[in-house]
């Protein structure tokens, strides 16, 4: 009989198996430690540490929580690339750990645990998130949360669990919304299960209320603030997300989950949903369908259904352990190692870029493009690097340029809400003012007091600039290689005399996307 069969997954975690997964969960912590200071501040992480300093129960584009670690690191740790990139590492260690116990709790052995690990560990999702702080780092934690208490509800039919999913849920939902699709696919899974007779239990309610509570401080602000995150994703799927065919969305998950995991994944989604073993965590299995679904519909970006991965990885991981043959199995094992060190130079600022970009072109690799706007050689993870301290430094130089007394009055307005960020982490050592824009949180933000009589303004076009102002000059020109086409070559614009007062021109700048 095959080890995944041998025994209860209740069984006490063997030393071995635990040693394999803390050996890879350290291999993954430590490509990042030596890999995360090669390139430069992402712009998100700029943003975030925006947002860091002005804590509230929520944001334009996204819930609070990663703000509140954010916020959290920076006390403890400083602004060092390494201090704030700290968590989404460790996080990303944890999920590695997790996916191999999902692989145990689904039957598998020391084999399938070690192998789900390793090929969660060589996906680029896994090795991209873990390279920069963002909130999608920890919503891969909070899927997989979800997952494992699912699998322990349906695997003991004890209704508890549904409190401890609410509350897990509760806290993925301030985290990401997104955590909603899948704890849904997880649902809809047990009421074409057998396990659908736990959704009868009145600890599912108590649970959903658990889940509301904790996300009802958010709910006050957005409503508070007249719903802007509704209007943020209405704006980007109308204006800013590729919508892509099926087929598109498709090949970009074989690309972001690394083309080498896809025969894994695959049979581990036929496995869960087709095969006798797996009657009792065919959930697992429904929730990566339904998830698909509803993405495909909502013309989603495709990394948004990454976190239904590690389910499909485990599920295969135990299949692979049937394989008959000891060749096989480690056969199965170098196809991951090799595949994940070519996706990993891909996927993390490990080559020098010029080289990044030879090795691009002769591979025949590129990143899906997500975005409208994001078209470059580089993928938008890693070419949205660079460019931010030389932005910063050439509007310095404008601003430094001008005479004292309109020095004394001038205000940085921005296209975005990365330039603007990029202002306010590196502008300080240069003696700059906090920056403004009207993308995202920044409108929210407010003008903050500023004339209109000196505005240095960057990413923003010139003929918008002179509808507004009664002289536009180009000072300056920022170049930036590597950097996103549209953040290099960048003209900076000095404005005189704002022909409106600023309380009527602010609401024109708004713009969440």
């Amino acid at each position: 009989m095959a080890e995944s069969r041998a025994g209860d997954p209740s069984r006490p975690l063997e030393r071995t198996a635990l040693a394999v997964l803390l050996c890879l969960a350290a291999g993954k912590l430590l490509i990042h430690l030596l890999t995360n200071g090669n390139y430069g501040y992402f712009r998100d992480e700029l943003y975030y540490i925006a947002c860091s300093d002005r804590l509230a129960w929520g944001y334009v584009d996204h819930p609070p929580l990663s703000i509140g670690i954010l916020a959290a690191t920076r006390a403890l740790l400083g602004n060092s690339i390494f201090a704030i990139r700290l968590p989404v590492v460790l996080t990303g260690a944890l999920c590695v750990i997790l996916t191999g116990l999902l692989a145990r709790r689904l039957g598998g052995g020391r084999y399938a645990q070690g192998l789900a690990a390793l090929a969660y560990l060589t996906t680029a999702i896994s090795l991209t998130m873990s390279s920069f702080f963002s909130m999608n780092a920890f919503d891969l934690l909070f899927w997989l949360a979800c997952t494992h208490i699912v699998v322990r509800l349906v695997e003991s039919g004890n209704p508890r669990w549904w409190l401890l999913l609410g509350v897990v849920a509760g806290l993925g939902l301030l985290n990401k919304y997104s955590v909603a699709f899948g704890v849904f696919g997880l649902l809809v899974g047990m009421a074409l299960t057998p396990s659908r007779r736990l959704l009868l239990s009145g600890r599912l309610p108590a649970g959903g209320a658990l889940a509301a509570l904790i996300f009802l401080p958010h709910l006050a602000w957005e409503v508070a603030n007249g719903l802007p995150t509704a209007e943020f994703i209405r704006n980007a799927t109308a204006h800013k997300i590729v919508a892509m065919s099926p087929a598109a969305f498709f090949g970009a998950q074989v690309i972001e989950n690394n083309p080498f995991t896809t025969p894994l994944w695959l049979a581990g989604l036929g496995y869960l949903l087709f095969a006798p073993a797996m009657r009792k965590f065919r959930p697992l299995g429904v929730m990566y369908v339904v998830v698909l679904v509803i993405f495909l519909l909502q013309r989603a970006k495709p990394y948004y259904l990454s976190p239904a991965y590690p389910a499909l990885l485990a599920g295969g991981a135990v299949a692979a352990e049937q394989l008959g043959r000891r060749w096989l199995r480690v056969a199965v094992v170098i196809w991951l190692v090799i595949g994940g060190v070519i996706i990993g130079a891909m996927a993390i600022p490990v080559l020098p870029p010029a080289t990044y970009i030879r090795v691009a072109r002769a591979l025949g690799i590129a990143a899906p493009q997500e975005e409208r706007s994001h078209t470059a050689e580089m993928p938008q993870v890693l070419a949205d690097r660079f460019g931010w301290e030389n932005l910063t430094a050439t509007i310095a130089r404008v601003y430094n340029a001008l005479p004292p007394e309109q020095r004394a009055q001038a205000a940085i307005v921005t296209g975005n809400y990365g330039e603007a960020a990029a202002v306010d982490f590196f502008g300080p050592r240069h003696g700059l003012p906090p920056a403004l824009s009207g993308h995202n949180n920044y409108w929210l933000w407010g003008p903050r007091g500023i004339t209109g009589e000196v505005v240095i303004a960057v990413g923003i076009p010139r003929a918008d600039l002179e509808k507004y102002f009664a002289a536009v000059v180009q000072a300056d020109t920022i170049v930036s290689p590597y950097a996103l086409p549209f953040e290099t070559n960048l003209p900076v614009f000095v404005c005189h005399h704002l022909q409106m007062p600023i309380a009527a021109a602010w609401p024109l700048l708004k713009r969440y996307m």
